[in-house]
């Protein structure tokens, strides 16, 4: 077995080595793809990243205001797609768990911010819910959160 990167593979000793030297040739480049996106990205009027950054600052707003109804604290971004909730004022203080819980509960998913600390315990009262979807998912999110308190 041979880790590196970004994955796994298992096999005879002559096929990791051919993955091993294809890997090698990739980690140099990971971000090759990506090259012609921004390229093409470089080429688009700026009214369209000014479109994207108000869309996005709306679906920001939308489900921040839906989360701060339905009773979590809310930490609104400036510059991300997630937004951080502390759930303690709902009643609950172990993020992993309200998580575990949530899609039962309301059918919609969060990520426990306790996954990303050294010291999860810090963490344990914060999830984080996305607002990079559509509008239409994110109303429906809004609605399901809200009967958490119900």
């Amino acid at each position: 077995m041979y880790e590196r990167g970004v994955g796994w593979v298992t096999g005879t000793a002559e096929l990791v080595t051919a993955v091993r030297s294809a890997k090698q040739y990739l980690t140099y480049v990971a971000s090759g793809p990506f090259q012609y996106a921004v390229a093409e990205a470089l080429r688009l009027p700026d009214s369209y990243f000014d479109e994207f950054r108000a869309d996005m600052r709306g679906k920001r707003d939308l489900l921040a205001d839906g989360l701060e109804q339905a009773g979590f604290r809310v930490f609104r971004p400036a510059g991300t797609y997630f937004i951080t909730t502390d759930i303690r004022p709902l009643g609950a203080s172990d993020g992993v768990t309200f998580c575990r819980a949530l899609p039962e509960r309301a059918g919609v998913v969060a990520i426990p911010n306790a996954v990303f600390y050294d010291h999860r315990e810090q963490g344990a009262p914060f999830v984080r819910f996305a607002f990079c979807k559509q509008t239409d998912v994110l109303e429906e999110a809004v609605a399901r959160l809200k009967t958490l308190g119900s």
